[in-house]
């Protein structure tokens, strides 16, 4: 799988390095797990401390097990809180709570070490929650250019997220890479 490649191309190359761009290029298509460790934390360096998604795959399994749950309450309370706070049209109202339930389920799959199981409803809630935050404009074809121009940080994660499959056969730490850069956003943003 290739990265999109689009008119987004050009604002994106504008706002990231080539490098980051390579970087994501990479974490789709490699399977060695140093490329892929490689990658995320290029695209760590894009949407937080690059230093402190280190922390993710530190060989000390304590280490790396005490960031992650700490990622995770992170993701949780924070895109829980947005959630929340996010104004919706009445006919969007059954959908936010829906959003709410699916990202206990997905928080919890994650902590229970079920990557694989987790990723396809955890991108789904990613997606349903940038439609609650942008309503029908996120389900347009000029989305991404919309949201690379009012905030270039979260047109990024757009990107990656657009980027991600659907549904992937990859290995199960290279899922667990896909999920944790997506909370690593999500938590700070």
């Amino acid at each position: 799988m290739q990265i999109l490649q689009d008119k987004n191309t050009e604002i994106i190359s504008q706002i990231i390095d080539k490098t980051v761009i390579d970087a994501m290029e990479s974490f789709i298509s490699d399977a060695d797990l140093n490329s892929v460790s490689s990658a995320a934390l290029a695209i760590a360096g894009v949407f937080g401390n690059e230093r402190d998604f280190s922390w993710l795959i530190n060989d000390d399994e304590s280490l790396k097990e005490n960031a992650e749950k700490k990622l995770i309450s992170s993701f949780h309370n924070n895109l829980q809180l947005l959630v929340q706070k996010t104004w919706v049209e009445k006919s969007d109202e059954a959908l936010k709570e829906q959003v709410l339930e699916r990202l206990n389920r997905c928080c919890e799959d994650v902590k229970a070490i079920d990557y694989v199981k987790s990723y396809e409803s955890f991108n789904t809630v990613l997606h349903d929650v940038v439609y609650l935050m942008f309503g029908s404009q996120a389900k347009k074809d000029d989305f991404s250019e919309y949201a690379l121009r009012i905030d270039p940080g979260f047109g990024i994660f757009w990107w990656y997220l657009q980027n991600l499959p659907q549904t992937c056969t990859w290995e199960s730490y290279k899922i667990r890479l896909a999920l944790l850069l997506g909370m690593f956003f999500l938590a700070n943003y």
